[in-house]
């Protein structure tokens, strides 16, 4: 008989009705792997541009004061009461910290002193160096902008005043990466984003000077 009984025994197809039901959660499963696999590798990438900015920041021209007679590099603390061959303390250079606001670069002297030399980053020069420095971490982790990077320069006692070599402080300096995020495939239909966490790196000041590091 072909009646409905018939019509209810027939088990053909039932391997591509249960095909059809696995593979959504086969493709979720086979994408989700992948996705692991690239985060970790956006977090790799996140932290070896910070490493490398580090490098290329104590090794090329300081950003604060650019080219100024009178920025960070070349600044006389002597003149503004340090003895010279001494350590200049944190009332004389507490920090500063660079980074972009929109599309304008900005340097700010931090809490606890006064800068009493040149730090804002507007001559050309800052420009050029805060620009070489984006570059080249750019070529490590190319998803990020100069939105996602700060660099600060801060007194750690190194350095002394009246240095005829260089800077009469020696900042460590830190670059940082934040406010990354990352696009899964498996909530590309939900425009859903995961955030990348923050890095940081940070080495002692050498020459800050040239354009160019290895």
């Amino acid at each position: 008989m072909n009646g409905p009984r018939a019509f209810v025994r027939d088990r053909r197809g039932a391997s591509a009705a249960e095909f059809a039901l696995v593979l959504p959660l086969f493709l979720l499963f086979l994408l989700g792997t992948i996705d692991a696999g690239r985060y970790i590798w956006s977090v790799n990438q996140a932290e070896k541009a910070t490493q490398i900015g580090a490098r290329w920041a104590v090794a090329t021209q300081l950003i604060p004061g650019g080219d100024s007679s009178d920025g960070l590099l070349d600044h006389n603390f002597i003149a503004d009461g340090v003895e010279t061959g001494t350590v200049v303390g944190t009332d004389n250079f507490p920090g500063v910290y660079c980074q972009t606001s929109g599309a304008t670069l900005g340097c700010t002297c931090k809490s606890g002193g006064t800068c009493n030399f040149t730090y804002a980053a507007t001559s050309d020069a800052s420009k050029t160096a805060w620009a070489a420095l984006i570059a080249r971490m750019q070529q490590v982790d190319p998803a990020l902008t100069a939105a996602n990077v700060r660099i600060d320069y801060d007194n750690a006692g190194l350095g002394y005043a009246g240095d005829p070599n260089g800077a009469d402080v020696a900042p460590l300096v830190t670059v940082s990466l934040r406010s990354l995020s990352f696009q899964p495939m498996t909530l590309l239909l939900f425009r859903g984003s995961l955030p990348v966490p923050s890095a940081s790196y940070s080495l002692t000041l050498e020459d800050g000077q040239g354009s160019d590091s290895n």
